[in-house]
């Protein structure tokens, strides 16, 4: 029993510094689509800029809530929240290079002196 109330409150705070981490990451995916522009989007072939809104914006939000409910407040949202954090790092990894890319006119093989 007293080993319970030890591993309780170490378990919460685990749970709350990982969702605080996945929170960041779902928010930095967010404001970094937001500053793309629409055509980019189009331009490199990874769906629309208002898709990649709203599945950031999502994570986001679920990310929020699952902030509060690693306090207990809501419960667990384990399927839920590692979707967010999925999306998110889709987006992370595969559509803001390409936009980003495609931002600066593409891939041009330019380097410092030239081609």
């Amino acid at each position: 029993m007293d080993g319970e109330l030890i591993i309780r409150p170490v378990e919460q705070a685990v749970f709350f510094i990982l969702a605080l981490v996945a929170l960041g990451l779902e928010l930095w995916a967010v404001a970094d689509c937001a500053r793309h522009k629409a055509n980019a989007f189009e331009a490199t072939g990874k769906r629309t800029k208002a898709f990649w809104l709203a599945l950031t914006g999502g994570a986001a939000l679920v990310g929020v809530i699952s902030l509060f409910a690693s306090g207990g407040i809501f419960g667990t949202l384990g399927l839920f929240g590692l979707a967010a954090v999925v999306a998110a790092s889709v987006y992370l990894a595969d559509v803001r290079p390409a936009v980003k890319d495609a931002g600066r006119g593409g891939s041009r093989n330019m380097g410092p002196y030239g081609p």
